[in-house]
């Protein structure tokens, strides 16, 4: 087959396929050893056996993908950077404050902290049903359709951009049905080592391909100081992007799970912190230089640019050996979430409204496939809303829009049950509630007819704090007077 092809697509996809062959390898090799005993510890948390390297390696890969290469650099600019930038902030409050409450409440699950702190199941349920929606709706699809947008930038058109996302996607669910938590987070940690090197080199080439010379790009295009109509308004810094930190790195299930798999907190913690300085010194300059300097040489391209700028500064070979590492990523990103959300259903619905599973793996297996078979199809989602308005779609700034749908309510169920004692699983879901129907009015109504010309990102607050106060409401009018305790030593059930 590849002897049909021309010469240098036959390289790269010669080099792809041989270097993500090799990574499975390695990662075969290392974890063969491996006892299994079916649980769902073994299953989902590696047998809490990984090192701080591993851990490291998961979270910055779980979350580097090509949502953030490709979405990243599509809006062209240097003020995405700030996504990245903040993460540190977020990681280190995943490592001080959540890492300790989740290992000394021995959670699998971030739900499991739920239904202790309020001492209901109820919310639990809830919180991990809008989990799964998210994860099934927003975050699969989207991982599957930019990093099948960037193999169609560097390969050709030849091949559409659903074919290149189904590709990636059964190679991943093989991961997660084969090898669960740990295969995912070897992969990650092998992968990376590759991904960042081979990005941070991307970025040296692609600044000497203008010369180091940025002058031609539009001052707006580089500033760090977001105006008011931009993705990122400076004074959004200081309001909503903190709270969006806080619920990405520490009650998210799909990257916190990473750091309840090593044998202790202490292992955990050094994982978490390494993971927070790659995201500092590392990820920020991979996200946005090869944006900028491709609007320098194509113009405003948005989700294509990362792929056509590999394309035109890398030799065959070598932009071969990256589509190995974005495939990973991809690959990585997809098993990792898949594994996150079968970890949701298998203890948080199966086990409580089906019965008892005394084999996880076999239980994983069925749901990976049907939930890999429904990622793809909505893959077509994202090309006909990118399709119908392509010069403003970009796939970033969409994915952190409907985050706020899930993301501030579930915040707010943490909030309210660790910041204080005696309040109902009842108030917290009315809280709940009521955040996503804030939220949800605002994105579908007030923004788009211009009620309310709030940026979301500060909107985002105000879903959070009125969901807060909201349970608060509700849990005084069942007769229930809660108490502030804050922290307090409160860090078991």
């Amino acid at each position: 087959m590849l002897a049909s092809l021309p010469t240098t697509t036959a390289t790269q996809i010669g080099v792809c396929l041989g270097l993500t062959a090799l990574v499975g390898l390695l990662t075969w090799l290392t974890i063969r050893r491996a006892k299994h005993d079916g649980s769902k510890k073994d299953v989902f948390l590696a047998g809490g056996g990984l090192n701080w390297v591993f851990v490291a390696g998961a979270i910055t890969l779980t979350n580097l993908s090509t949502d953030q290469l490709v979405g990243m650099n599509g809006n062209q600019m240097a003020l995405l950077a700030w996504w990245e930038i903040a993460g540190f902030a977020g990681l280190l409050i995943l490592a001080f404050v959540f890492v300790p409450i989740y290992y000394r409440n021995n959670c699998t699950t971030v739900t499991e902290l739920l239904e202790k702190r309020y001492g209901g199941r109820s919310i639990r349920t809830l919180i991990s049903a809008l989990f799964l929606l998210g994860n099934v709706f927003i975050y699969l699809p989207a991982v599957l359709y930019s990093g099948g947008t960037f193999m169609q930038a560097l390969f050709g058109e030849s091949v559409p951009v659903l074919g290149f996302a189904a590709i990636l996607a059964v190679v991943a669910s093989a991961y997660t049905i084969f090898g669960g938590l740990r295969a995912v987070a070897v992969m990650d940690t092998y992968s990376g080592i590759g991904i960042l090197g081979l990005a941070l080199l991307i970025v040296f080439l692609a600044l000497a391909a203008v010369n180091f010379d940025l002058s031609g790009v539009p001052a707006e295009r580089l500033t760090m100081i977001g105006g008011p109509d931009s993705p990122i308004p400076f004074h959004t810094l200081f309001t909503g992007m903190i709270f969006i930190q806080i619920f990405y790195w520490s009650t998210n299930q799909n990257l916190t799970q990473r750091a309840m798999a090593a044998p202790n907190i202490k292992e955990a913690q050094k994982g978490v912190m390494a993971a927070a300085f790659i995201r500092i010194l590392i990820v920020p300059p991979i996200v946005v230089i090869p944006g900028i300097v491709a609007y320098q040489l194509f113009g405003d391209v948005g989700d294509a640019a990362y792929g056509q700028l590999i394309a035109t500064v890398l030799p065959p070979w070598l932009s071969g050996a990256f589509a190995a590492m974005v495939a990973a990523a991809v690959i990585t990103t997809f098993s990792a979430v898949l594994n996150s959300s079968v970890a949701l259903y298998s203890v948080d619905f199966h086990e409580q409204f089906v019965g008892e599973v005394k084999d996880h793996w076999k239980l994983a297996a069925m749901v990976s496939v049907l939930l890999t078979i429904t990622s793809i199809a909505l893959v077509t989602v994202y090309i006909d809303a990118s399709q119908a308005d392509p010069e403003d779609f970009s796939i970033i700034n969409l994915l952190q829009q409907l985050n706020g749908l899930l993301s501030m309510p579930i915040l707010s169920a943490f909030v309210a049950g660790l910041l204080f004692r005696n309040v109902d699983a009842l108030a917290a879901i009315a809280g709940v509630i009521w955040g996503v129907a804030l939220y949800g009015a605002f994105t579908f109504s007030w923004q788009p007819q211009g009620l309310i010309a709030m940026h979301y990102i500060d909107f985002m607050v105000v879903t959070l704090v009125t969901s807060v106060l909201a349970a608060l409401t509700v849990n005084r009018a069942m007769g229930n007077r809660a108490e502030f305790v804050g922290f307090k030593r409160r860090t078991t059930a």
